[in-house]
């Protein structure tokens, strides 16, 4: 599979073996504390998290602005994690990593995109932080649809704090296409649903042109054989800057009748 990108601090590609892992997107460095999602804001957590943010940095710099922009956006994030389940406890001292830089990472796949949309954006992976890393381009948008209303709330709130080019549609995943209006030159989706699945909700904007980047786990090549059954793909393999996750890339899908 060919590897695009700046490819500065990425590994070699390969396809992932046979029975490597289990699914789960691994995190990168050593093992951190257990933080319960009341110690969100906990000022314990504040050096971890800031040596994580440098490391992050590394896998994927980016501009002081955007920076800037994503420091107000975690600040939020941690500030509702509090209250509402917006990652999984376990990887707030890795937010920058396992979170930040993994999304970041798909600005390279695809350096010329403008219009994103974001499928099952969630906490905000990678929808938020690819409005904050667009904020600066000229006419960029970036369309995030979540069907659950808290995170939809939190999506809009983390989009206006960061003054970035986001629209948040409160929607199934599957009325994505009703509700964004225009061309989109990416779609993307991240922990939202199986390759298959997902390959299905993307399609309708693919056709009209849109690639597609899909962040997924270790467990690959299992989900490009199922998806194989129900669609005619030629996919293009990245491994991941940021653990042994891949980034499945796609620019045509057609159904097998």
């Amino acid at each position: 599979m060919k590897q695009r990108g700046s490819g500065g601090d990425r590994p070699p590609s390969r396809r992932p073996g046979a029975g490597e892992g289990a699914g789960q997107r691994s995190e990168p460095g050593v093992a951190s504390p257990k933080i319960s999602k009341a110690a969100a804001n906990d000022k314990v957590l504040d050096s971890i998290i800031a040596a994580d943010k440098t490391a992050a940095m590394k896998l994927a710099p980016v501009s002081r602005e955007t920076e800037e922009r994503l420091d107000r956006y975690i600040a939020l994030l941690r500030e509702w994690q509090a209250k509402t389940n917006l990652v999984a406890p376990s990887t707030l001292p890795n937010l920058w990593t396992r979170h930040i830089a993994d999304s970041l990472q798909l600005v390279d796949l695809a350096p010329a995109a403008k219009r994103w949309a974001d499928l099952g954006s969630g906490g905000g992976f990678p929808g938020v932080v690819l409005a904050c890393a667009m904020a600066g381009t000229s006419g960029a948008s970036v369309h995030l649809v979540e069907r659950i209303a808290k995170k939809a709330a939190f999506l809009r709130e983390a989009i206006r704090v960061t003054t970035s080019p986001g629209v948040v549609h409160l929607a199934e995943i599957g009325d994505n296409v009703d509700r964004i209006t225009g061309p989109v030159d990416c779609v993307t989706a991240r922990a939202l649903a199986p390759l298959h699945q997902l390959i299905g909700f993307a399609e309708p904007l693919m056709r009209q042109g849109a690639k597609a980047l899909f962040l997924k786990g270790q467990d690959v090549e299992a989900e490009l054989t199922e998806a194989a059954k129900y669609w005619n793909i030629r996919p293009q393999l990245h491994q991941s800057r940021t653990g042994d996750g891949w980034i499945v890339e796609l620019n045509a899908a057609e159904r097998r009748s």
